[in-house]
């Protein structure tokens, strides 16, 4: 079982500090890998409804630490943890500052580096940076494209797209891992699926019913199959962020909702019926930093008991 763990980077425990105590807690505790999150700001007036339920986004995402130099962190303080994001919004810059950055992240982990992108669901954060919010599929493949030249053996590089022109330059370094970092997708759409399957190395999803999510998975594979890739290749993770209780909640609620026991069972589920990788988000389940630390632990450790 690859258990993954969220540094700390939003709401009350946005503080680097904690986040490199979380970083070499977590690697000594025995998980499997740390990812981030992004978000840029919440308005006061959305244009968009937070996916998550509705409405505007959580308060807590008030207060968010830069997901690549939490990242930088986290890589500085560990040694054997894969350093992911879950998700990064592509779409925020220009691609080939985001190959430079990811490039540099991957030498500064020693080669640890997945690379999660994801478009958002923000008008405003995208009016924010100044990026259209019509096409974003498009340039989401386009900036694929341009990762994959800039990561590529060719001592010289060149692309000409619909959206960014980069002439016959050199840029180096090539990132430590070869041909380059593996690229999971997270989203829902029927788009998203098509295009993990397609192209990336695997699936940023979410705690969906597990039926809802067997259905969405097999879609990805299908479409793999179908492009001639190996299906058995492609990574799935999937990510929880619930609230723990003391009572049970109604099933319908899982993993959004419950006690311990309850997200244990739902998360082995997952993994047994979909040999997914787990994510455990705890900015929702904690209080305060040393119940953050207590609650990685004891789910860890849970979790692991009933895998073996």
């Amino acid at each position: 079982m690859h258990i993954g763990l969220s540094i700390p980077q939003y709401g009350r425990f946005a503080d680097a500090d904690f986040a490199a105590r979380a970083a070499t807690t977590a690697e000594r505790i025995g998980y499997d890998s740390l990812w981030v999150g992004d978000r840029l700001l919440v308005a006061t007036a959305p244009r968009s409804q937070y996916p998550g339920g509705g409405g505007n986004a959580p308060e807590e995402h008030q207060v968010f630490l830069d997901p690549l130099a939490l990242l930088t962190v986290a890589a500085t303080v560990t040694s054997r943890v894969r350093l992911g994001s879950s998700t990064l919004n592509a779409l925020w810059q220009p691609p080939v500052l985001l190959a430079r950055s990811l490039t540099t992240l991957d030498h500064v982990s020693g080669g640890r580096l997945d690379v999660g992108l994801g478009l958002g669901w923000s008008k405003d954060e995208y009016q924010a940076v100044g990026v259209p919010w019509a096409g974003r599929g498009a340039r989401l493949e386009e900036t694929l494209d341009v990762l994959e030249r800039v990561w590529a053996e060719d001592a010289v590089i060149e692309h000409r797209g619909t959206h960014w022109t980069i002439p016959k330059a050199i840029m180096s370094p090539k990132p430590v891992q070869r041909p380059r970092p593996p690229v999971l997708l997270g989203g829902f759409s029927q788009a998203t699926l098509e295009r993990v399957g397609r192209r990336a190395d695997g699936w940023l999803a979410g705690g969906l019913p597990l039926p809802v999510l067997t259905q969405m998975w097999r879609a990805v594979l299908q479409r793999a199959e179908a492009a001639g890739r190996d299906p058995q290749a492609l990574r799935l993770v999937v990510r929880v962020n619930p609230v723990l209780t003391a009572e049970p909640a109604p099933e319908a609620q899982v993993p959004r909702r419950g006690t311990v026991g309850q997200l244990v069972g739902y998360l082995s589920g997952v993994v047994e019926a979909l040999d997914a990788e787990v994510l455990l988000d705890l900015h929702f389940a904690a209080g305060d930093p040393e119940e953050y630390l207590a609650l990685a632990a004891g789910l860890h450790d849970a979790l692991r008991e009933r895998a073996s």
